[in-house]
């Protein structure tokens, strides 16, 4: 060490020389890096998705006294016992919502399609938590209504923690949160593909892939985490499925024409149900629990309603039910799903869509195969295939449904009929009803909150205004320090009054690196250029596109023409995903 430079100057110099040989040797771009904060996304996302599915497991043990399936416990039970504890488990739920406003007061619930879509990507974690925290005992305590809701918003919640700790941009943490989104529905079907194209289709409204590569690398980290963590398997373990005879795609056809018919009934009786309980007026925990009450009065006669309806979905795949008591069975879970959904019990709806769409399916090939044999030899398969066709009809993203029925059966050979069924089925539910199972949700948040919505056309709207400019005596020290704690490989200059200077970039600053005597004598007017391009607040996205077209920075300055104020830089990454989220939009108002 040379005489007289502190030690910690030489530690300073010793880091950046590291963050010099990174960005010169690996060059990490900023897609790059948002790939493997991506992949962290998707770990954590897996690990809430266990906690949350441990915390399930636990609390149904306590309410019902048995670790076994939601059906199968309920079907052990005495009648008052079926009666009362989903009408136990809605109350506590209530409680759980009401008593949990006074932990997150003045923070607003922010769910994750808002963050995304009209929001700008922070969900604030405690109330996130409390609702998770009631979906828990509506889905232990038998609600009917799915786990993957709460799965995907916690899931969305650990993304956008990780990028306000980063602090990303709107757009970047946006983006976060999507993968965030996706890693949640991978973690609950063990279908990384069609989580991906979950939000890439039904949110984002894109596939390129400036999104969908970190969603697709979000979703597979989240369900090789859960293979590592626990018995991640195949969902739906079916039959080998064959097509007897091409006269058999004719059925298909008619059951995607049924499924794309039956799909705006069901979201109908679903937003009609949420009306009536409303006009109850009752108080949040008496609403929730008579909406439990309502499901365990049909539980008394018919235990299936129960839950999510995954094991009665797997008796029909394997031809495990006859269609009488299905029918049956289809009525009352029809009714149990609209009273959970109704009554306001946190959860999803996607599974019990594909139950409704499974029994649908059987139903329609065993009055088929009754008249026609030949034109429908295996109704299983026709239950298959309407699991799909109704979700692409319900959630309008016949793309995701296919890929998802595929995931979770590895079936192949069904591919042929699901693909022709699903996009008939989608576009017969467009004919009839143009809204979709989400759809209702994001217009009620855009309308709640309109001065959200934005669709950047200026540069203003992107300018990144945490970034600290050094001065222009600023010393060398200062200057290091700022590159180390800057994800950019350029910093800003300004002179008095917060003028614009000039930049340092950090290969500019390279021959000092490897003197500390004479790099303590540096100032940033002796090393800065001012030889780059600037931008005005008010100029439009196009022009800010033309100019990093012209230059190999990640970001421009943005100046003010008059006084040459400083206001802040525009990151290239966040110019990209702003024009990505505009076609998106555009894409779904069409």
């Amino acid at each position: 060490m040379k005489v007289g430079v502190p030690q910690f100057y030489e530690r300073l110099l010793r880091l950046l020389r590291w963050r010099l040989w990174i960005v010169e040797k690996l060059r990490p771009s900023p897609w790059q890096e948002t790939l493997c904060w991506a992949a962290v996304a998707g770990v954590l996302g897996a690990l809430a998705a266990l906690i949350f599915r441990g915390g399930i497991d636990l609390l149904h043990y306590f309410m019902t006294g048995t670790g076994s399936g939601m059906v199968d416990s309920f079907r052990g039970l005495e009648w008052w016992q079926r009666l009362s504890i989903p009408a136990v488990g809605g109350l506590m739920a209530g409680f759980v919502l009401l008593f949990g406003k006074r932990l997150h007061r003045g923070q607003s619930s922010t769910d994750y399609m808002e963050a995304i879509l009209i929001g700008n990507g922070e969900i604030h974690t405690r109330p996130s938590l409390v609702k998770s925290t009631a979906a828990m005992f509506s889905i232990a305590s038998g609600g009917s209504i799915g786990r993957e809701g709460p799965l995907v918003q916690l899931a969305a919640v650990a993304a956008s923690w990780i990028g306000r700790w980063r602090k990303m941009s709107a757009p970047q943490l946006r983006l976060l949160v999507a993968c965030g989104a996706a890693a949640g529905i991978a973690s609950a079907y063990n279908a990384p593909i069609a989580g991906s194209f979950f939000v890439a289709e039904i949110i984002l409204g894109t596939i390129a892939m400036e999104s969908l590569g970190p969603l697709a690398v979000s979703a597979v980290s989240a369900t090789l985490t859960m293979r590592a963590l626990s018995d991640a398997h195949t969902l739906y373990k079916v039959p080998e499925f064959t097509l007897h005879s091409l006269w058999e795609i004719g059925p298909f056809v008619g059951l995607g024409i049924v499924a794309g018919t039956l799909s705006p009934w069901f979201l109908k009786s679903l937003r009609a149900t949420e009306a009536v309980f409303a006009r109850t007026k009752l108080p949040l925990p008496l609403r929730l629990g008579l909406g439990g009450l309502m499901v365990g009065g049909l539980a008394v006669w018919v235990p299936e309603v129960t839950g999510n309806g995954y094991s009665v979905v797997v008796s029909i795949l394997n031809g495990g039910l006859a269609w009488q008591m299905l029918f049956l069975v289809l009525v009352c879970k029809w009714a149990a799903t609209a009273a959970s959904f109704g009554s306001g019990a946190p959860g999803g709806v996607f599974t019990p869509t594909l139950f409704i769409g499974a029994a649908m399916g059987y139903l329609f090939g065993y009055g088929v195969h009754a008249i026609w044999p030949t034109g429908a030899a295996d109704p299983q398969a026709f239950a298959l295939v309407g699991m799909g066709a109704l979700l692409a009809a319900a959630s309008h993203a016949p793309v995701m449904a296919i890929i998802m029925l595929f995931e979770m059966t590895l079936s192949y050979d069904i591919i042929l009929p699901l693909m022709l069924c699903s996009v008939v089925a989608y576009y017969t539910a467009r004919g009839i009803e143009g809204h979709s199972l989400y759809s209702e949700a994001l217009k009620k948040k855009a309308a709640e909150e309109p001065e959200l919505v934005r669709l950047p056309g200026v540069v203003s709207d992107l300018v990144k205004k945490q970034t600290t400019p050094v001065a222009l005596t600023a010393h060398f020290e200062a200057i290091a320090k700022e590159f180390l704690e800057s994800r950019h490989e350029e910093i800003y200059v300004t002179a008095a009054e917060e003028r614009y200077a000039g930049v340092i970039s950090l290969h500019d600053i390279k021959p000092y690196l490897s003197d500390a005597a004479i790099a303590e004598h540096v100032i940033a007017g002796d090393v800065l250029r001012e030889d780059m391009p600037t931008i005005a607040p008010d100029a439009p996205l196009a022009e800010a596109l033309k100019l990093f077209a012209q230059q190999s920075g990640q970001t421009i300055p943005v100046v003010e023409p008059d006084t040459k104020k400083f206001l802040g830089i525009l990151v290239k990454n966040d110019l990209l995903l702003a024009l990505l989220e505009g076609k998106g939009r555009d894409k779904r108002a069409a």
